[in-house]
């Protein structure tokens, strides 16, 4: 089969993390590629869009409790730190956080330039005597602050539970990486998603409107487009699975008939039924969530949940490294 032309020169331009892990994920048994690259322009938009949803619980529920806790945070933490937000998207939970903290500065990082810098110019709107500092930037590995805050100290922002979309080592490593970043003394406001029925869980990331279906099979468009692929997206569908095992909600795309396609140049075939791994969303119960940010370095010192316990935010600091206990 010839190598299908390329437009505009997108391949040559796509970024070679991108290119390794499409590339090795296709190859590898069980097939995977990493969440992280579901956000380009289109998959933040309906990253937006899912949290809008009826049965998308977290963002809600989260915001609900940054509403109530962010006072307790203010006095605990204290004000004029510099806020980090990794991951920041939208940031629409941020100004919730901000009003209370009365910071000296906004970082927000995130892998989607367009999208950061657009949200960036709304929160400098809404706050218009704070310095906003935008970096593009994979925060999942240790990030040069702006060296207007490098002096600051930081108040680290991790919404939305994403640390669930970690498996467990990659986690830890990513806590570490914050600590880092952010320094001993630092603070780190995180939500994480608890444990609770699989109807639930399942309908959060299989919505019936189809939104988190379209977010996934994104993927697969940003592959064709920006790697010159031909993967035939409409002989895919969107699976949210449940793994109690591991306590995770797992996303893939599964076949619905034998396919083969190229992925610039390579040829690629999967079989009806099977499955490419997309995301995990692991949930933690109330030791679990102490335990990973031990792990990563981080000492709780604050925690508070919804009345019914399905949603937690704590705040933890960066403690030095001890011994023993």
């Amino acid at each position: 089969m010839l190598k299908p032309e390329i437009e505009d020169g997108q391949a040559s331009l796509a970024d070679p993390a991108f290119r390794h892990d499409v590339l090795q994920g296709f190859a590898l048994r069980p097939r995977a590629i990493p969440a992280r690259w579901f956000y380009d322009r289109r998959g933040s938009e309906l990253f937006e869009a899912i949290t809008d949803l009826p049965e998308y619980y977290p963002t809600r529920t989260e915001t609900a409790i940054l509403r109530e806790c962010c006072a307790d945070v203010a006095r605990i933490a204290g004000t004029g730190r510099a806020v980090v937000e990794f991951g920041s998207g939208s940031s629409t939970k941020t100004p919730i956080l901000l009003h209370a903290v009365n910071p000296a500065a906004y970082v927000p990082i995130d892998i989607s330039g367009d999208f950061l810098r657009e949200s960036s110019a709304d929160l400098s709107a809404a706050f218009p005597g704070l310095p906003v500092l935008p970096v593009e930037a994979d925060f999942l590995k240790p990030i040069d602050l702006p060296g207007q805050v490098i002096d600051t100290p930081k108040l680290g922002f991790f919404p939305g539970s994403t640390i669930g979309n970690m498996i467990p080592h990659a986690s830890v490593d990513l806590l570490r990486a914050m600590k880092m970043s952010l320094g001993e003394g630092a603070m780190l406001l995180i939500g994480m998603d608890r444990i609770k029925d699989q109807t639930t869980l399942e309908a959060a990331y299989d919505d019936a409107q189809g939104v988190t279906a379209a977010f996934n099979l994104n993927l697969f468009e940003r592959i064709n487009r920006e790697l010159g692929a031909t993967i035939p997206v409409d002989a895919f569908r969107h699976r949210a699975i449940w793994n109690d095992d591991r306590a995770r909600i797992e996303m893939h795309l599964e076949a619905t008939r034998d396919v083969t396609f190229m992925i610039e140049g390579r040829p690629f075939d999967m079989a009806a039924g099977e499955t490419i791994h997309t995301e995990n969303s692991h949930k933690f119960g109330p030791r679990d969530a102490r335990i990973l940010l031990r792990a990563g370095g981080w000492t709780p010192v604050g925690e508070w949940t919804d009345p019914d316990g399905r949603f937690a935010v704590i705040l933890a600091e960066a403690q030095p490294a001890r011994l023993a206990p």
